[in-house]
């Protein structure tokens, strides 16, 4: 198994609002977690890193997970209480009301994997060279398409396309959206919509494809973004599998 991650300002961002994490716990099991921050005086900044510490604090200190309901439970729970620690920061500090941020997550353990999601970070499954997207976006525009009232193409383009239905950190309770997905995937990958919004999935796809290292797939991955215009700070989570994992 090999894995990596990195985050990048892009080319526009004056400072850089997304967090990302890959930790371990005591039992081996794995979780790859992207936060993506919004507000304003570095609210957003603030609020990514709140998230990720915590639950990548929380994760690394359980011994295991355990059974698939209990992980699910663990998830929604550690995501729960990342919610009201940014509800309370804003209490605290009235300047950064309005802050929040995405989360999406993979955790993978010897008998399952699961994906969990709020806002429009994504989370990616790659088997047989192919790119599954498995998470919903929470936004306006989402909500449009799948009523029919735009069309996806529409959608790509659209002014809106970044309001969010659904944020950590925005109301005292948070409802995030879990997957279970069958464990014989080739890797996960996570990211922030700094990658989405530059690269499509065919272009994702041929660098996850090329014989590089994880490192070096990732770099290349935000580097391809940048090129592009890196309007969008940029975060990358990947996990390969090996046959026999």
């Amino acid at each position: 198994m090999e894995y990596s991650y990195l985050t990048d300002s892009g080319k526009v961002r004056t400072h850089n609002e997304d967090s990302v994490t890959i930790v371990k716990n005591k039992g081996d099991e794995i979780l790859l977690a992207v936060a993506d921050g919004m507000g304003g005086h570095k609210g957003g900044e603030i609020a990514s890193s709140i998230a990720i510490t915590h639950i990548g604090k929380r994760f690394m200190d359980t011994s295991t997970v355990g059974v698939k309901e209990d992980a699910i439970n663990f998830l929604k729970e550690i995501v729960s209480e990342a919610n009201m620690l940014l509800y309370k920061y804003t209490e605290d500090n009235p300047e950064s009301l309005g802050m929040g941020t995405t989360i999406v997550m993979a955790l993978l353990t010897k008998d399952f994997l699961l994906y969990g999601n709020i806002g429009d970070s994504s989370g990616y499954a790659i088997k047989n060279n192919k790119l599954h997207k498995i998470t919903n976006d929470h936004t306006l525009v989402n909500l449009l398409v799948k009523s029919g009232e735009l069309s996806e193409d529409e959608a790509k383009n659209h002014p809106r396309k970044n309001v969010l239905m659904r944020a950590l950190g925005a109301n005292i309770t948070v409802e995030m959206d879990i997957f279970d997905v069958e464990r014989d995937v080739d890797g996960i990958l996570l990211c922030s919509d700094g990658l989405t919004n530059m690269l499509d999935d065919e272009q994702i796809s041929l660098v996850l494809e090329g014989n590089l290292t994880a490192d070096e797939k990732v770099k290349k991955l935000i580097n391809k973004a940048n090129n592009r215009g890196g309007t969008d700070n940029i975060s990358v989570a990947y996990l390969k599998k090996e046959d026999n994992e």
